[in-house]
């Protein structure tokens, strides 16, 4: 089986006014080299409010150049996160769909299309979290709404959210589209106290994308193996899953090696999994 492991834009390059994740306009176009490098397979872009007007993606000249540079090194930019939707919310703490919003989210899946992605995350967490049940209710009305876009741009919408496994196989279920799908944050789940089992049986079916992440129970994120997130079990259950990624490495930063070197320990250390995994696997089969 043919794993993908990414990186989220941004991590191959210096943290920008002290930001963990970010879109680095001065030097997107180094990262596919250093991704390449790296030995990973595809970059999860980054579109943010902040640098909007500076994003090759607003321009049919910035989209041409990503695509030439994609296939000069051979790294795809398979997925978009949407994080501009956690400032600018695309539902209301009041409920409400915000219809200016989702005339952009029809843009930027229409964008996304014309680059050669495969899918949108957006992003439902922190400062855009659906915290009342009126909210949770728009994230379906909003889903209901695009699922033509989906189908016309051949875009596929994964949801990234802390709403609770049995929420979100209801969302799913009433929503009933293969190409609207999960982000499973695997930091976050555990930050939450999520079960894993409990929570990976629910929402197998959906699965979509992983951002491969470690937290501590309840607080922020920590390098790779040093937080709450248990690894074995998270890809022992990919693996029964047949999920094959994409895997996106959002791991915090570590300022005392290159943000390159940083990204060949990040793909190792899922590798390690992945192939234990596996392992594993056709041990207990034989």
């Amino acid at each position: 089986m043919s794993v993908a492991i990414g990186i989220m834009q941004g991590r191959l390059s210096p943290p920008a006014n002290g930001r963990i994740q970010s879109f680095p306009v001065a030097t997107w176009r180094e990262e596919f080299a250093l991704a390449r490098e790296a030995g990973l397979a595809c970059i999860e872009w980054v579109y943010e409010q902040e640098t909007a007007r500076d994003h090759p993606l607003m321009t049919e000249a910035g989209i041409a150049d990503l695509r030439w540079l994609s296939q000069q090194s051979g790294i795809t930019v398979r997925s978009i996160c949407a994080d501009c939707y956690m400032t600018d919310r695309l539902i209301t703490a009041a409920g409400e769909v915000r219809s200016c919003n989702v005339t952009h989210l029809r843009w930027l899946m229409d964008r996304a299309a014309g680059l050669g992605s495969r899918h949108i995350v957006l992003p439902f967490v922190d400062g855009s979290s659906l915290r009342s049940q009126r909210e949770r209710e728009a994230l379906l009305a909003l889903l209901r709404e695009v699922r033509s876009d989906v189908e016309r741009s051949g875009m596929a919408l994964h949801i990234e959210s802390d709403l609770s496994p049995q929420e979100q196989v209801r969302v799913m279920t009433a929503v009933n589209h293969p190409l609207i799908r999960i982000t499973y944050d695997m930091g976050n789940c555990a930050a939450a106290g999520h079960d894993p089992q409990e929570e990976l049986d629910a929402i197998g079916p959906w699965l979509g994308s992983v951002h491969v992440k470690d937290r501590t129970l309840g607080g922020g994120t920590v390098p790779l193996g040093t937080g709450a997130v248990d690894f074995p079990a998270c890809f022992r259950i990919f693996h029964e899953l047949g999920f094959a990624g994409p895997f996106i490495l959002q791991a915090a930063r570590d300022s005392s090696v290159t943000e390159l070197e940083h990204a060949k320990r990040n793909r190792a250390f899922v590798e390690q999994y992945l192939e234990q995994a596996a392992w594993d696997g056709s041990a207990s089969a034989r």
